[in-house]
């Protein structure tokens, strides 16, 4: 296997491990996944929505055809969470020393580097769906 190979198995397995362990709090109602999403006004629609977008995303960055997409669903998706640190939840959010943010910042640059490392699968994508 290449370098490049482990290289990109690991960022997506970093990705999709963030972001399938968050989904227990997300999909049992975990009172904190409560109140963080009440402040962003979005509770119980955005909480589950995110979740289910989440759970996407990490299952395309698993599958070798998919990885770009993934990566791209994971910087969209990412980004307004970071967004949403930034404006109204905080770095800090109930006390967990900024762990959900640090947790953002780390699937958003496995994301870039995999929307990179993948970027020949997006050309190969967008020229196909050009085609039709």
């Amino acid at each position: 296997m290449k370098f490049t190979n482990i290289i990109s198995w690991v960022l997506r397995i970093i990705a999709a491990v963030i972001l399938l362990q968050t989904l227990y709090f997300k999909f049992t109602g975990h009172p904190e996944s409560i109140a963080l999403f009440t402040t962003l006004g979005v509770e119980p629609w955005g909480r589950i929505g995110t979740g289910v977008i989440e759970l996407v995303t990490a299952v395309l960055l698993l599958v070798p055809s998919t990885v770009f997409i993934g990566a791209v669903f994971g910087i969209g998706l990412i980004g307004g969470a970071i967004l949403s640190h930034l404006t109204n939840i905080g770095i800090e959010s109930k006390g967990d020393g900024g762990q959900l943010f640090i947790l953002a910042i780390i699937v958003l640059v496995c994301g870039i580097v995999l929307a990179m490392m993948h970027k020949q699968q997006g050309i190969s994508l967008l020229k196909r769906a050009v085609k039709k």
